[in-house]
């Protein structure tokens, strides 16, 4: 870590849930962290009013200003790098990120993803499990690689499917895990329990398994 107190920076695009279960988090003296910015790729991202009111910097870096993929992350880097974190924490961050961009924060970035991975990778996750008939569903934490959604799973959280649910009833349900478990695994790395090492989650020394610490 570069400090005494490791810094997370936090990357949003909406409602800034996962961000505010942090701050909460840092305030119940249960993740021992500073959050040093937090970065939105949309203006009316309500995270970022979250942010100010906690005396975050905060900025808005528009993915729309930019001619591709590539330029966007190349400045979206630069703006991460200014600020110098220990960890890079993806809450709701909806940007594809480039190889680049990727291994430049490799073994230290995390994304929260509403599924059990792998199953349902990518978008419309809640919508899939109630398609499929599945009985439960769920949550993972896990560090980021190229692959979408592919990097080593920390932690997972699963919630029963029930009959008649609606999408935002399931949705609601694994929101509720997901405010527990992301700041739970920031913890565990800001106190360097936790590390990626050959495409694998290391926690305490052991190798953890496909679906993460919550299978053991």
């Amino acid at each position: 870590m570069t400090s005494a107190v490791p810094s997370i920076c936090v990357l949003i695009s909406g409602n800034g849930s996962n961000l505010q279960a942090m701050i909460d988090a840092i305030a119940a003296g249960k993740l021992e962290a500073s959050i040093a910015c937090v970065i939105a790729n949309r203006a009316d991202a309500y995270g970022l009013t979250r942010a100010k009111l906690a005396d975050i910097p905060t900025h808005c870096l528009d993915h729309k200003a930019f001619d591709n993929r590539e330029s966007y992350d190349q400045a979206l880097m630069e703006l991460i790098d200014q600020h110098q974190p220990d960890c890079i924490a993806l809450a709701g961050f909806m940007r594809i990120l480039t190889a680049e961009f990727v291994n430049h924060y490799a073994g230290r970035m995390f994304n929260i993803h509403p599924s059990l991975l792998p199953k349902y990778k990518g978008l419309h996750t809640h919508r899939q499990a109630i398609d499929n008939g599945d009985q439960e569903h769920g949550v993972s934490v896990h560090f980021v690689t190229p692959e979408l959604d592919g990097g080593p799973v920390v932690i997972q959280s699963r919630v029963p499917v029930f009959a008649d649910d609606t999408e935002e009833e399931l949705a609601a349900r694994v929101q509720e895990q997901e405010r527990h478990i992301y700041p739970l695994v920031l913890q565990w790395f800001c106190k360097g329990r936790l590390v990626m090492s050959e495409n694998a989650a290391i926690m305490d020394e052991r190798r953890l398994p496909q679906s993460g610490y919550a299978s053991e």
